[in-house]
């Protein structure tokens, strides 16, 4: 409500500024003009060719089950300092074109002062932020986390709503209605749940006025569910999520940021490239993983000063090669590069 007055007052002072001064309106659209553009642009940057996003916008929760996992206690400076490992990588700029930051982290600062988005920004890298909180229970229905209709469409609603006051502020909004994988259903029951979100998402996208130019989409990948008896190869993954994004997403988005989900870091990677294989398609294929970009790295660093070199190599690897599934150039054997470097 606080944004919807806030955008309310906005209008009424334009409204009556252009009435009392005519003239301004040139000055406005032109304004408007150079605003948009730079949405478009920053977006495309975004996708840059060969380059992907860095999910590093791990929740206090999540990022302690991550650091549970090597035996680390999650702590402010034990969280700043993997971030810095991270970060600090060198010439990992090659490859990644932006980081998404938590709130916390997007205070922080490197070993020499240096705040995070500044270092970034130093080495091309866009930072960015994630604004949500986490999931909540959808009112009045009971507990619900199967897609309904009605949960379907609250989700692309509020998805909308967001980018829209994204790009009010001009931020470039990436848009992401996650499916989950969870469960035993098939490749394709995933294509028609997937296909039912997206069609809601750009449905509402249209009606909250969104530039869909000045946005990223941040889906899943159709894949079987993850208990599945049969799980599909990379080959037929890459047939239904390209059958149902061309048939829902439009040519207009810059491109895709695909999430990894629960997938393995190898398994997000063969994937991206089997898709990207099979190009050119309308939007850049791109991705925006976080636990598949980390988590060789998280293993290597272990919490010890000592290790950030074998963790930031590995990190670098993991980036190399999803840069490689970008043009459809992974192979399985060029993962020899992490052992043998």
């Amino acid at each position: 409500m606080l944004y919807q007055l806030s955008y309310v007052r906005l209008g009424r002072r334009l409204y009556r500024r252009r009435r009392n001064n005519p003239g301004d309106d040139i000055g406005d659209r032109e304004s408007d003009a150079m605003a948009q553009n730079d949405l478009h642009e920053t977006a495309k940057a975004l996708v840059a060719e060969g380059k992907g996003i860095l999910a590093a916008d791990e929740s206090t929760g999540t990022i302690k089950k991550r650091f549970d996992s090597i035996g680390l206690e999650s702590t402010e400076d034990t969280r700043r300092a993997y971030r810095e490992l991270l970060f600090t990588t060198p010439r990992v700029e090659e490859y990644i074109s932006g980081v998404i930051l938590y709130d916390e982290t997007i205070r922080q600062s490197a070993s020499d002062g240096t705040p995070f988005p500044r270092l970034l920004a130093s080495k091309g890298i866009i930072p960015g932020i994630k604004v949500d909180l986490g999931a909540k229970p959808l009112a009045l229905s009971e507990g619900e986390t199967l897609p309904s209709d009605y949960c379907i469409w609250s989700n692309a609603h509020a998805l909308a709503r967001y980018a829209a006051l994204c790009e009010e502020a001009r931020i470039v909004p990436i848009v992401e209605p996650e499916v989950l994988m969870d469960g035993t259903h098939t490749i394709e029951q995933s294509y028609h749940v997937t296909s039912r979100v997206l069609k809601a998402l750009y449905t509402e996208l249209y009606d909250q006025r969104v530039d869909v130019e000045g946005t990223l989409l941040k889906p899943n990948m159709v894949l079987s569910g993850y208990d599945a008896a049969e799980r599909a190869g990379a080959e037929e993954v890459a047939e239904w999520t390209l059958k149902c994004f061309y048939k829902h997403v439009p040519a207009a988005v810059p491109g895709i940021v695909f999430l990894s989900g629960g997938q393995s870091d190898e398994d997000a990677t063969a994937n991206l490239n089997a898709m990207n294989a099979k190009g050119p398609h309308p939007w850049q294929l791109s991705f925006s993983y976080g636990r598949a970009l980390q988590a060789p790295a998280l293993k290597a660093w272990g919490g010890k000063p000592e290790n950030v070199e074998a963790a930031q190599h590995a990190y670098y690897h993991r980036a190399k090669m999803n840069s490689a599934a970008r043009s459809g150039l992974y192979a399985p054997e060029l993962e020899r590069e992490a052992v043998t470097a």
